[in-house]
């Protein structure tokens, strides 16, 4: 009597006699003995069915092969002629060009047997064949956040996630439980898997899950066959997945199951939906129209709630198809924020919200779905928002290349005013640095900016032929100064882009290319080939592409183009530059006067290092200031050398300086040297804890704690604004330098006001003006610290802490709301809240802002020390659970003013501002007396003298602050 197998592997094939025995041979190879192998051939007519009969013949007893004798078109009766054909007591699935994982049918079985459950499922990996061995994306697990643990569930609605999985592939099936239940899979339509795997779901007693691989899923997407799933641009392919999935909606609806029906919708919405749309790109707008046509028939069925559960974009992309929206729901399905994406999507502001898509959202659902003020594209730099270039135009005539386009001008962020320029750049491929550049003509025309170029491509563009046959081209777009490029594609009112043809002139002469070729990529981007005309010159370059592509001289040009990159990395890498600093730079002699002042990092001309330097102008010491910046030289002092964080100059300046002055740290590993004298200003009092005493650098790595020490010893004075600071920040960071007891510099005028300093005081009124402020209205200033999210993740986008329609109801008369988000974050202010609300993210210098405000509110920013000084109002805000007892102190005990946790708290605390005062004043004065003791506005001028020899008192002795 035959031995009943553990598990049968069916394996369905058509016309693939090539990859059948590969498949086969990853059932043989199974590490579980008993295991049968059924091959049904659907009526092949390429000899699959004879491998699959010699399959059977070579091993009897383990492998049979049954054959259909029409083809069914699908893959649903293959699979049911295979669980009728076999007997094992588990029924597994695999497609003719997939492969099982060795230990697939042990660890699926195992899991079975262990957990009782009626099927087991498991982790597929997707195997992209047309990216080469280890290459980054070749392997993508399928939804691996469902395999991360095991796990058994009792029924569907423990988990409504394992519909995303809806593969029969990666599974084990108990051979009762598919004979109980009579489930099999529907035929004559393609996607059977989604609704056998829905009705397995449900009638299940137990499906478990476990974190192993079991299924590769072989994937080649340049192929001229592609399998059935993976035919997506098919009207009738959609239109059978629409027709399973209203299969499955019946299903959940007679089992009354409506929270299960809406999950899988939810699935449709955020995967199949989108997996379709990103296919319509290329496609003839007719067939674009009637595809989306089927999907909003779907759509107009699906509960609205669907819309507001399912992802952002997906869900945009799906209420615009119902709304007839077509470009805004492709634009939307094709914007995936983790991957740097083009905007190619009109944006719309209504009512202080920022919305995707043409025109005004109907309807409260409309509101919700399409509003994307979270994804701050009203305040991002132009440079990230990367929007859409579209040709419009490209031909050649008289041997001159004619282009022209229009970029998408998202919310009109390029005011008409702007001063724009622009330059065609074209790019060999391989190496950036081979460019052709043309002057482009810019207009400012509404939602959009209109370019046109014209230009003789053998002058402008030179190949050098052989090496560089692929060419990219971009717009970069000069804005008032800022840089943003855009890569040029196809999109509404292009022409054809592709086989127009640029006369040019390659280096190594017209036998190495004679035009470039146009031609559109697979994502929509334009793009040449270099290409060659005459027969000579093609077989030429064909013989001369023979040579380049051979082993020796590709291997050749691997590395001499490694080497040249090593040598680049090298010689300008950070690495080396610290080494030639501490070996060489730094045996330079010093010269005297020379101070280089740094203020977060280069990024601004501000803080603490801003008001000794305006000191030490005013004094008129013998000083030679050098001011770092980060990006860009825009809004530092014009009398002082400036030069760029990191550069070669920058660290010859350091190398060089008597004295070093800034509020975070120099870059790590220099070797301060004795005659350099290192003021570190820093730039708050603490009441988060700070250095060692925060328990994940505590309890760290040695090397971040010695890292920190090295940084910390160069300083050979620390600026403190009360015992609190020694006690706290310094014993925190582990300062062993002078701790000079003055209080802060930027902080004299909060204590001394401006009457004396006409050059602040202008600053001053013309912040106020470009702000607006002279309205009668008061400021409020509302400036967070850096937070992190639900996940640990931090907080980019700051929102104000009270929504901007409820502020201007219900204190908009009265108040104006100043955003200041953390420096390392942007602030969410909508474009069309500008009536009470204002983003000063921008100011480089926060002391402005402090004078400017009648109140503040905040949370445990450190900017409650310096306002306090001011003696006006504060409140703070904290929101979402934010520990008070996370700090140095109590705060609540010691807080300078009322403590709110919702919306709500807000607005009454700053309704009531005036009325509370008298409560509140008294704890104010003494919280700024205990935390600002030293603060007497003489700061500025202690630190100098402290430091910094007076100039000699000789008639005409020049001084050199300005170089």
């Amino acid at each position: 009597m035959a031995v009943r197998p553990d598990v049968s592997v069916v394996v369905i094939a058509y016309n693939d006699a090539r990859r059948l025995p590969r498949a086969v041979a990853s059932t043989l190879a199974q590490s579980l003995g008993g295991v049968e192998t059924v091959i049904v051939d659907d009526a092949s007519t390429d000899g699959t069915g004879e491998a699959a009969d010699r399959l059977a013949a070579a091993h009897p007893g383990r492998i049979r092969a049954v054959h259909l004798p029409v083809n069914s078109g699908g893959c649903g009766r293959p699979r049911n002629t295979g669980i009728e054909a076999s007997t094992g007591r588990y029924v597994m699935f695999l497609d003719s060009d997939d492969l099982l994982d060795r230990h697939a049918c042990l660890n699926l079985l195992a899991a079975a047997e262990d957990t009782g459950a009626d099927m087991v499922s498991g982790l597929c990996d997707r195997i992209f064949l047309d990216l080469p061995e280890g290459a980054k994306g070749r392997v993508r697990p399928w939804y691996p956040w469902l395999y991360r643990h095991s796990a058994v569930y009792g029924s569907l609605s423990e988990n409504p996630d394992l519909l995303y999985d809806t593969l029969s592939t990666n599974k084990a099936y108990r051979r009762g439980f598919l004979e109980e239940h009579g489930l099999r899979f529907v035929e004559g339509l393609h996607y059977e898997d989604l609704l056998f795997t829905a009705e397995a779901y449900l009638a299940a007693g137990r499906t478990a899950l476990i974190p192993h691989r079991v299924y590769n899923w072989l994937v080649k997407e340049r192929t001229p066959a592609p399998s059935i799933s993976n035919r997506r641009s098919e009207l009738a392919n959609f239109a059978d997945r629409l027709e399973i999935h209203r299969r499955i909606d019946m299903l959940f609806a007679l089992r009354g199951a409506y929270d299960l029906q809406r999950a899988k919708d939810v699935k449709f919405v955020n995967h199949d939906l989108v997996l379709y749309l990103r296919d319509l790109r290329d496609r003839d707008p007719a067939h674009q129209a009637r595809f989306l046509d089927l999907a909003a028939g779907y759509l107009a069925e699906l509960d609205p709630r669907v819309f507001e559960q399912a992802n952002p974009l997906p869900a945009i992309a799906a209420h615009l198809i119902r709304e007839g929206d077509h470009a805004g729901a492709l634009a939307a399905a094709e914007y995936d924020p983790a991957k740097r994406p083009e905007l190619r999507a009109r944006l719309v502001e209504r009512d202080g919200r920022v919305y995707w898509g043409a025109g005004r959202p109907r309807g409260t659902l409309g509101r919700r779905v399409r509003d994307v003020t979270s994804f701050g594209f009203h305040v991002r730099p132009l440079r990230e928002l990367r929007p859409a270039n579209t040709v419009t135009r490209l031909e050649t005539r008289g041997g001159r290349v004619l282009m022209a386009g229009y970029v998408l001008n998202p919310l009109e962020r390029i005011p008409r005013g702007a001063e724009l320029a622009g330059t065609l750049e074209f790019r060999d491929r391989r190496r950036r640095s081979r460019k052709g550049r043309v002057r482009a003509a810019v207009r400012h025309e509404g939602d959009r900016l209109t370019w046109h170029a014209e230009f003789d491509p053998a002058r402008r563009i030179r190949p050098f032929g052989f090496v560089d046959p692929v060419w990219d081209v971009r717009l970069r777009l000069r804005v008032d100064g800022e840089e943003v490029v855009t890569r040029l594609g196809e999109g509404r009112g292009s022409p054809s882009l592709g086989g127009v043809s640029l006369p040019v002139r390659p280096r190594l002469t017209r036998f190495a290319g004679d035009r470039l070729r146009s031609y559109v990529t697979e994502g929509g981007h334009l793009a040449f080939a270099l290409e060659t005309e005459g027969p000579w010159a093609r077989l030429t370059r064909a013989a001369a592409r023979r040579a380049a592509l051979s082993r020796p001289v590709r291997l050749a040009r691997h590395w001499v183009w490694a080497l040249d990159r090593a040598v680049r990395r090298t010689l300008t890498g950070r690495n080396t530059k610290i080494i030639v600093f501490n070996r060489v730079l730094s045996r330079l002699p010093v010269r005297t006067g020379l101070a280089v002042f740094e203020s977060q990092l280069g990024r601004h001309y501000s803080d603490n290092p801003k008001y000794i330097y305006r000191e030490l102008r005013r004094s008129g010491r013998p000083v030679t200031a050098v001011w770092s910046y980060a990006s860009s030289p825009k809004g530092f002092p014009g009398d002082a050398r400036l030069v760029k964080r990191g550069s070669w100059a920058y660290y010859l300046a350091l190398a060089r300086a008597q004295y070093w002055i800034d509020n975070q740290g120099f870059p790590d590993r220099l070797r301060k040297r004795p005659e350099t004298t290192y003021i570190q200003t820093w730039h708050g009092s603490a009441f988060k804890l700070m250095g060692l005493d925060q328990p994940r650098l505590k309890s760290g790595p040695l090397g971040d704690q010695a890292r920190l020490r090295r940084m910390v010893e160069r300083f050979d004075c620390f600026l403190v604004r009360s015992g609190h600071d020694t006690e706290t920040l310094c014993s925190g960071l582990g300062v062993r330098s002078e701790l000079l007891p003055v209080g802060y510099p930027r902080n004299d005028p909060l204590v001394n006001g401006v009457d004396g300093d006409p050059e602040l005081a202008a600053e001053v009124e013309a912040l106020r003006a470009s702000l607006g402020l002279d309205d009668g209205r008061r400021a409020v200033l509302y400036a967070p610290t850096y937070v992190t999210g639900p996940r640990g993740r931090p907080v980019r986008l700051q929102d104000p802490p009270v929504d901007p329609a409820v502020f201007a109801r219900e204190l908009g008369e009265e108040y104006v709301l100043l955003v200041r988000p953390h420096y390392l974050c942007r602030a969410n202010v909508p474009p069309g809240a500008r009536a009470v609300m204002r983003d000063v993210g921008a100011v480089p210098d926060v002391t402005p802002l402090l004078l400017l405000a009648d109140a503040l509110v905040t949370d445990h920013s450190s900017i409650m020390f310096d306002f306090a000084l001011l003696d006006r109002p504060i409140v703070l805000h904290l929101p979402d659970g934010r520990d008070l007892a996370t700090g140095y102190f109590d705060l609540e005990r010691h807080a300078p003013g009322p403590i709110t946790r919702t919306e709500d708290e807000l607005v009454a605390a700053l309704a009531g501002l005036d009325a509370a005062e008298g409560e509140h004043a008294g704890r104010r004065r003494a919280f700024a007396a205990r935390f600002g003791e030293h603060e007497r506005g003489t700061a500025a001028r202690r630190v100098v003298d402290r430091y910094f020899p007076a100039a000699p008192s000789r008639r005409g002795k020049r001084h050199g602050h300005a170089a």
